[in-house]
């Protein structure tokens, strides 16, 4: 099994990658066989039934608009932003979907869009059945995919395996552990970016690879700046005031430093991330890092390198995103990155690892160092429930990816001043992850039945708009 980088950052829309990314991906999945099998012609219905975390919390997670963009042929990727919610608004209204830009089928959102609020499917948290029927309701194509985290999707047939990423190819330093990865830089000579360099020129180009990075945060980056300039109440019924666009004129204005002006620049971190989550709760375009609901820790601790640390270039951002990729892989392979599966320790905690990591190497740390700083953050995430008031990507979880940015910066500084050698490996830590997940009940795993989401007064999931 081989993950690229590109695989754990992909651009996509708000506000969830597994209820949002991972369906649409799923929807347009489906209505590609349909078109292969030439079987489009002669659908008359499609029914879409979400189950587990995606019919508990898909409502607020916007996977509803996920699905009816996804059957019409979007991707996350290119999807037109400004004119999603009118197309939504429109297959609701008008009771029609036009299948993949090529056929209108009726469509209620009722019947067709079914949200198992207590049902799950047997392989993972967030399942979906596509059918489609011909004119006499006889099925024509039935589909099972499970949304497993990061926009990653596997059908009923991968289910049942630990594969993941079906990707064959032969890699010149291949690992799957914190322990192989060290292995080989330490045999080699080479940086854990540099390592990762030369793994993904099996899938492309030095110059594709750079531009490729680079054009990811350049979204990243767009994200924050439109955040910081973005005002209003979020979308959802919760009625969540936007914070960022206030902060950054507090910031710019260069007031009151609350007692410790020293301490401005984790201001301006946690400027950064409410930026981008508070974008990504609005539906905007962002960048799965490695998920939605963490997708502010990674460009909010790269801004703050590239704009707060001193001898910062462009390289840099290739390395930073190089760094975080592989550490991304560990917890992907060896554990979860859905919070449906983990819970927030799998969203905020790997992203705030990969960030810490990341930023470790960018400071000039070893490959010891870096995975030390991994440890550290991962370390003091064990345990983070996902608990959406609402079943909304915005309480906690906005305000979570800036305490995220904050550790990240935190644990690869203690790092930095330390040797590389410590008592925890990431390795053990990865497996505790996933061992904490395991035993966590499911009512703390994105379903919005325990936690904050039950002891704060909250607007009924039934009444919330995708």
């Amino acid at each position: 099994m081989s993950i690229s980088t590109f695989d754990l950052f992909k651009v996509g829309i708000g506000p969830s990658s597994s209820h949002t990314v991972g369906p649409m991906n799923a929807a347009r999945q489906f209505v590609h066989a349909l078109c292969e099998q030439h079987l489009i012609e002669r659908t008359a219905r499609i029914c879409a039934e979400l189950y587990g975390s995606l019919g508990a919390t898909g409502a607020g997670h916007g996977s509803p608009k996920a699905v009816i963009l996804g059957l019409a042929g979007e991707s996350p990727e290119t999807v037109d932003v400004a004119t999603i919610a009118e197309r939504v608004q429109h297959a609701r209204e008008a009771g029609e979907l036009l299948l993949a830009g090529q056929k209108t089928i009726p469509f209620s959102y009722r019947d067709d869009l079914v949200m198992h609020r207590t049902e799950s499917l047997p392989f993972h948290s967030n399942g979906m059945r596509f059918t489609a029927f011909d004119e006499a309701g006889a099925v024509l194509l039935t589909q099972v995919f499970y949304s497993v985290g990061g926009g990653f999707i596997v059908d009923e047939a991968a289910a049942g395996s630990d594969v993941i990423v079906d990707d064959p190819t032969v890699l010149p330093y291949p690992f799957s552990t914190a322990q192989e990865l060290l292995a080989q830089c330490a045999e080699h000579g080479l940086s854990i970016s540099a390592l990762m360099l030369e793994n993904e020129k099996r899938w492309r180009s030095e110059s594709e690879i750079r531009s490729g990075l680079l054009q990811l945060w350049a979204v990243m980056r767009d994200c924050i700046d439109t955040g910081c300039r973005t005002e209003g109440i979020m979308p959802g019924g919760l009625k969540v005031k936007r914070r960022a666009a206030q902060l950054h004129r507090q910031l710019k204005s260069q007031g009151d430093s609350l007692g410790d002006e020293s301490l401005n620049t984790m201001d301006w971190v946690t400027l950064y991330a409410l930026a981008v989550n508070e974008e990504n709760a609005a539906g905007g375009r962002i960048v799965t890092a490695p998920t939605n609901g963490a997708a502010g820790i990674i460009p909010a601790v790269l801004r703050y390198y590239l704009e707060h640390c001193k001898g910062s270039t462009e390289d840099d951002i290739c390395r930073f995103l190089l760094t975080a990729g592989a550490i991304g892989i560990l917890y992907k392979i060896n554990a979860s990155i859905s919070g449906a599966e983990v819970g927030c320790q799998g969203e905020v905690g790997s992203a705030c690892s990969m960030a810490a990591g990341a930023l470790a190497d960018a400071l000039g740390g070893t490959p010891a160092q870096v995975e030390n700083a991994a440890e550290i953050a991962m370390e003091h995430n064990l345990g983070l429930t996902c608990d959406p008031i609402g079943g909304l990507v915005q309480v906690p979880c906005i305000e979570r990816n800036a305490m995220g940015a904050i550790k990240a910066i935190s644990a690869a500084r203690l790092a930095l001043r330390g040797s590389g050698e410590h008592y925890v490996s990431l390795d053990q830590v990865i497996k505790t992850m996933r061992d904490t997940g395991r035993d966590m009940q499911d009512k703390y795993k994105e379903t919005a039945r325990g936690g904050l989401a039950v002891n704060v007064l909250e607007v009924p999931v039934s009444i919330i708009e995708c």
